[in-house]
């Protein structure tokens, strides 16, 4: 039972290194635009119905916006990257 345990703390772990380093990633390229390149990987992961992939991109943008100061967030641009991407997957 204690390595069942260990095995899936692990296992979470490995998925949290993965979308910060996703995070340092987009912001390390684009400080200004990274916030809004992972909301909008999001938003086309949800539009194409990969929940797995939205989940991580939507912790990518939490991520982005915790580490970089500099990083663009307004929320109507974000509506509108949501309802882009929900638009040309029709």
């Amino acid at each position: 039972m204690i390595e069942l345990l260990r095995q899936w703390i692990e296992h979470r772990r490995a998925i949290r290194r993965r979308w910060q380093e996703d995070a340092r990633r987009l912001a390390g390229a684009d400080p200004i635009n990274a916030y809004y390149e992972a909301q909008r990987r999001a938003s086309r992961s949800r539009a194409q119905g990969n929940a797995g992939d939205y989940w991580h991109w939507a912790k990518v943008a939490s991520e982005v916006a915790r580490i970089e100061p500099r990083a663009a967030m307004d929320f109507e641009v974000v509506k509108a990257i949501a309802d882009q991407e929900t638009a040309s997957r029709r």
